[in-house]
């Protein structure tokens, strides 16, 4: 099953932006966290997420060594294992006030299953797709897809975990578009996304005022709920000052006065692409998005050379899953989205997120490395 031998055959040019986005994040995490002394530069957060790097390293070159098809006879045991997970997640203490993650008893850390449903979803709806065949234009199978899709959805979003949970829409859409699902039903699907993420686009800029569509709005939703759609929060006003502060060049590491004495809220966890921002400056956003931009585009690459239907819809579902991180958490910081807690990948904090990712990268390479196999 596991042949050490693909392993040498990996995508070099991936190698080289994963360890570009690990140094940016250990340099930001570190300097966010310093505390008093700012010679120290391997803080506890620091050295935290450079042995969830190391243990990501790891699980990236596994997978890459698995045959990606052997995927397919585990997918429905692993999306039973994670609807439980989901589904358990409301039987457990509440952390922060919501109920997203398991505390690991022993080792002092947190276990967040919706940032391994994301992946999870792609490998089951690739299976799905395959499975079905020349028949995925039938109605049955648009419900049946749409199902496996819906249930996960719904238990992430009432964690609450609106940011995770809506990244699960574009990356059923591609899959379902590839996947051969009938095209009026990925239409509407489009089009409700479509309208959706304008109307949250013309809040955001001031052309809707927000406190005039309010009592429209609330009629459909709760009141927190729409309160997340508010561009005047304290959290979204400092995302952007943080990155204003920047300017061209940057204040310098560890010189991030705004970020680093904490009047940017989150500023090692969700926002810290705003914290990268003052520090590094808008040079240090162009490199940083021209590194965000290889990486999909590589990953996109997969899909182009994928010999087969499973490989070819689990690398798309993986590319837009990474490509939906990064516009959100991005859009986020810059005021165009509301802020809902999705992770920047292997920047942010976090070994959920990092091992996810680095998981979900490993097939990529697996299906890579094989790609002349057939």
């Amino acid at each position: 099953m596991f042949d050490y031998r693909y392993i040498f055959r990996v995508d070099l040019r991936m190698i080289v932006i994963l360890l570009s986005l690990m140094t940016i994040s250990t340099l930001v995490i570190a300097s966010m966290t310093t505390e008093g002394d700012s010679t120290a530069f391997l803080t506890p957060s620091a050295k935290s997420q450079i042995q969830w790097f190391i243990l990501g390293w790891g699980v990236f070159f596994f997978f890459t060594g698995i045959d990606y098809r052997k995927l397919k006879s585990w997918s429905w045991v692993l999306y039973g294992i994670i609807i439980l997970l989901l589904v358990g997640l409301f039987f457990t203490t509440p952390i922060q006030n919501v109920h997203r993650w398991y505390r690991i008893p022993g080792i002092g850390r947190a276990f967040q299953p919706s940032e391994y449903a994301k992946l999870i979803v792609v490998i089951t709806l690739s299976t799905f797709l395959e499975m079905r065949g020349r028949s995925t234009h039938l109605l049955r199978t648009a419900f049946e897809a749409l199902l496996l899709v819906f249930i996960p959805f719904v238990l992430i979003l009432k964690e609450p975990d609106l940011g995770t949970a809506l990244v699960l829409y574009p990356i059923a859409l591609v899959m379902f578009y590839l996947g051969g699902i009938r095209q009026k039903i990925v239409r509407w699907l489009a089009i409700l996304g479509g309208i959706g993420l304008l109307s949250v686009g013309l809040i955001f800029t001031g052309t809707i005022s927000h406190e005039k569509i309010r009592p429209v709005a609330t009629q459909f939703i709760k009141e927190y709920q729409y309160e997340r759609l508010n561009p005047y929060t304290y959290h979204q006003q400092a995302s952007q000052t943080a990155i204003s502060l920047g300017g061209i060049t940057g204040r310098g590491w560890l010189e991030g006065d705004f970020s680093g004495k904490e009047w940017l809220p989150a500023a090692h966890t969700d926002s810290v692409f705003a914290a990268f921002a003052e520090e590094f400056g808008l040079m240090g956003i162009f490199f940083i998005l021209l590194c965000f931009f290889g990486l999909i585009y590589l990953s996109f690459q997969v899909t182009a050379g994928a010999k087969d239907a499973f490989g070819r819809f689990l690398s798309a579902g993986i590319a837009t899953y990474l490509a939906m991180q990064v516009i959100v958490n991005i859009g986020m910081m810059v005021g165009f989205l509301p802020i809902t807690g999705v992770p920047l990948i292997l920047i942010t904090y976090g070994g959920s997120s990092v091992v996810s990712s680095m998981m979900a990268l490993g097939i990529l390479q697996s299906i890579y490395s094989r790609r002349f196999m057939f």
